[in-house]
């Protein structure tokens, strides 16, 4: 669909988390009308910490919603330092009395999020405790000639469901919090307690226990870190080989064991290893990553996700058959997120308001299917299909909406923090020698050009 001249239009954003937020943003100026519907009763989204996990299924598996929306533990830092994160406009700069370290923990990030809000306003159109609970093409719009939205929401503590009808809806839900399962053979069978990393909290209830992780990610390793002191003994399994960083770090603790991809479980609580080895353990923990869910949208199997694939969507963001009254921010990961939701967010208000066009349907869908190609023909999973990690694409998409390229400096710190990461994985956070480039991240634009923003350094 191309808007051919400038409209305010109605938008509902679902979802007030990073992505959210920076949607909200730049659809407020631009000039269009923003409801943000939010369940949680603040925003922040995942960084919104939940303590309590009542209730939830340890697996994740059981409902349709979740009880649970947030995926982090109580001692959770960042694995990038704060230099690389902020939106372009509004560094992640350290403030007096609060957590000032460059790896800072999930509490800082919120707090950032809460003075980005502040500062543009924003919480005036957000409607908290509101879950979404269906968004579908509107009966009318054939009639109309012009795609409109019906979305159905409902207060936490009200049985009535609220219909309206908008021009326009952005997902905005986020992606870490449904868990993705393996399939091993008698995990349905499996005694013992069974949990995935999304309802891991604090160490306490692990206390000298047998546990396997499963999965050597970075979610793994840090867990693994953190039962080190408390867990009897800790056994990753890992389906590929491991670095050698990480190598290191188990031989310097006797109850820490690398381990191979499982076999099978048994009812008796063994764990068995396709090497043949075995152990007998007491929980299991799967630190498996997330799954894309869209439990609410009904777009009548023009979009689907398949095996973690979400499409068609053009560049990430647009279906090409509803685009761009549909839009979806945050889908790609291994990104440097908050600038590149800011640049979704951007092209989307634009092309909402008419500044700017989409290709054709025809275009579109052409370049999806040789995205898909290109990803096979590198032997990518379909589950990986939104996995990015490329700056150039950063930069190309950027291009596509006349947004700044990712500085330099950005970039090289993330590549200085990811290798830093994998040498000293226990340390990593607080020992790092990249002062150069820290320097000329402090001197440029984007921490010294702040025009009207305010800031205790």
């Amino acid at each position: 669909m191309v808007v051919e001249s400038y409209q305010s239009k109605s938008v509902c954003v679902i979802g007030a988390g990073p992505s959210g937020l920076v949607a909200a943003r730049e659809l407020m100026k631009e000039g269009h009308n923003v409801v943000v519907i939010e369940q949680n009763h603040d925003i922040g989204g995942q960084w919104l910490y939940e303590r309590k996990i009542e209730g939830e299924d340890p697996l994740g598996r059981a409902n349709k919603f979740l009880k649970v929306h947030s995926s982090m533990y109580e001692s959770l830092r960042l694995a990038s330092p704060r230099e690389i994160m902020g939106y372009t406009d509004f560094p992640f700069v350290e403030k007096k009395g609060r957590d000032m370290r460059r790896f800072p923990s999930h509490r800082e990030v919120l707090l950032y999020l809460n003075d980005f809000c502040e500062y543009f306003g924003l919480r005036g159109m957000i409607r908290f405790n509101t879950r979404v609970e269906y968004v579908g093409m509107a009966e009318f719009a054939e009639v109309a000639k012009e795609l409109k939205w019906m979305v159905k929401s409902k207060e936490k503590k009200s049985e009535k469901l609220v219909e309206e009808v908008f021009d326009a809806v952005v997902v905005a839900s986020g992606h870490y919090s449904h868990p993705r399962l393996p399939i091993i053979k008698g995990m349905n069978s499996w005694k013992r307690r069974q949990i995935h990393s999304h309802i891991y909290r604090v160490p306490d209830p692990f206390r000298d226990e047998v546990v396997v992780i499963v999965g050597s990610s970075m979610s793994g390793q840090e867990l693994s870190m953190e039962l080190v002191g408390v867990a009897k003994e800790i056994y990753l399994s890992a389906k590929s080989p491991v670095s050698e960083g990480l190598s290191k770090v188990f031989a310097k603790h006797k109850n820490l064991h690398l381990c191979p991809k499982i076999d099978c479980l048994e009812e008796d609580g063994r764990v068995l290893f396709v090497d043949g080895s075995c152990v007998t353990a007491d929980t299991i923990i799967y630190c498996t990553g997330y799954s894309y869910t869209f439990p609410f949208l009904d777009t009548k199997g023009i979009i689907e996700v398949d095996d973690d694939r979400v499409g068609p969507l053009y560049e990430h963001t647009f279906p090409p058959s509803l685009a761009p009254s549909l839009s979806f921010v945050g889908i790609p990961r291994k990104i440097i997120g908050f600038p590149f939701f800011e640049s979704q967010a951007k092209w989307i208000a634009q092309l909402l308001s008419g500044k700017k066009t989409l290709p054709s349907w025809e275009d579109m869908m052409k370049e999806i299917k040789e995205f898909y190609q290109s990803r096979e023909a590198a032997a990518i999973p379909k589950h990986n299909t939104h996995d990015i990690a490329d700056f150039e694409y950063c930069d190309l998409y950027a291009d596509k909406v006349g947004f700044p390229r990712l500085e330099e400096w950005r970039k090289e710190l993330c590549v200085s923090a990811l290798m830093n990461a994998e040498a000293n994985l226990e340390v990593y956070r607080d020992v790092y020698d990249d002062f150069e480039l820290l320097q000329v991240a402090r001197q440029s634009p984007h921490f010294t050009q702040l025009g009207a923003h305010t800031f205790e350094v």
